[in-house]
């Protein structure tokens, strides 16, 4: 599947801060190490460093991760009290690969994490409908410049998405250190709402994500280890799209309870006439839009065999179980059982 592989075109493109390039070097400088030769390892010229209009590839990045990585034999590239060993992540992620669900990856890639480092903070929490990754260094003071932070965030949102191939609307990502001078990278990195200055890092997503069945082979999971960490420091294109920004609202709630144009309208702070029009201009509309994610969300689910077509019927926002089964017919031109019996071979 190449749903969300990053595009030769987006990897050329220099569009990162200059800053990447010193935050990536900080901690193996401090252990002794020659940054110019790590920028050379990386074809980078020693003169980019601190040139703030000097921007970078997504390809430049990956490469100068990767010397860091190779010269420490560290994952968290000197930037934790502790050491990380290199394949430490592609072991975690051997280890996840077998799981069903997104929700179980989270759970045991937490576990594994727990164990093996013990400079992190890590477990999947529920709030409500929403659940918490709390993903947070408990000594950061070797993260001057907040790039393991960063770095660790990213890497569990982009590995979701790309376990379930699927953009994952995240609802919120948090940090518990101030906005820092590079903030505006973050409104690449990070989709949905931004909160800093919080007790914890970590990110938000609706529970009904944690159900997403895992749809990746161990041949795609090896290509995209020996990419990495290109995936993981791949930024999507942004849709700017009133479509997207809807589709994030109802993100954040059941199927069931998915807001009316009303709700939807104040919260965007335009009219529901508004609204109306500019969707028919992308060639869509609410009950469109509302009927898309619950047929995705169907679709995903009823690959499960552990999860049974009445409880697939219930958790895409479905009171009865008939119901569900003529729009799946509908959606599909086949009844939920075929559909899954044509999968199972």
């Amino acid at each position: 599947m190449t749903c969300y592989a990053a595009s030769l075109t987006t990897m050329a493109k220099a569009h990162i801060a200059n800053h990447y390039l010193q935050a990536t070097l900080r901690g193996a400088e401090r252990q002794g190490y020659n940054g110019q030769a790590l920028l050379a390892q990386a074809n980078i010229p020693a003169s980019w460093l601190n040139t703030p209009e000097q921007l970078i590839t997504e390809h430049q990045l990956t490469q100068l991760v990767k010397s860091v990585w190779r010269t420490t034999q560290d994952e968290f590239l000197g930037l934790s009290t502790e050491q990380c060993n290199n394949g430490t992540f592609a072991l975690m992620c051997e280890y996840c690969l077998g799981s069903a669900t997104l929700g179980a990856v989270l759970r045991k890639s937490a576990h594994f994490y727990r164990v093996i480092c013990r400079n992190l903070d890590i477990a999947l929490e529920e709030q409500g409908k929403q659940v918490f990754f709390r993903l947070h260094l408990k000594d950061a003071s070797n993260d001057t410049d907040h790039l393991l932070q960063e770095f660790l965030i990213l890497m569990w949102e982009r590995l979701s998405c790309w376990l379930v191939d699927q953009q994952i609307p995240f609802a919120c990502t948090q940090f518990n250190y101030l906005a820092p001078a590079h903030e505006a990278e973050y409104r690449a990195m990070y989709p949905g709402e931004l909160k800093f200055g919080q007790p914890v890092c970590g990110f938000l997503l609706h529970e009904k994500y944690l159900q997403l069945p895992i749809v990746r082979t161990e041949d795609e999971l090896r290509q995209f280890l020996q990419a990495a960490p290109a995936y993981i420091l791949h930024r999507p294109s942004q849709d700017e799209s009133l479509r997207s920004r809807i589709n994030a609202l109802l993100s954040r709630f059941n199927y069931r309870d998915m807001p009316g144009l009303e709700s939807i309208s104040r919260e965007l702070h335009m009219t529901p006439r508004s609204i109306g029009r500019k969707l028919q201009d992308e060639g869509t509309s609410l009950r469109k839009i509302k009927e898309t994610l619950r047929r995705e969300h169907a679709i995903r689910l009823i690959t499960l065999e552990n999860l049974s077509i009445a409880e697939v019927s219930e958790k895409v926002g479905f009171s009865e179980t008939a119901s569900f089964s003529r729009a799946f017919k509908r959606w599909t031109g086949s009844s939920p059982a075929r559909w899954r019996g044509n999968l199972q071979g």
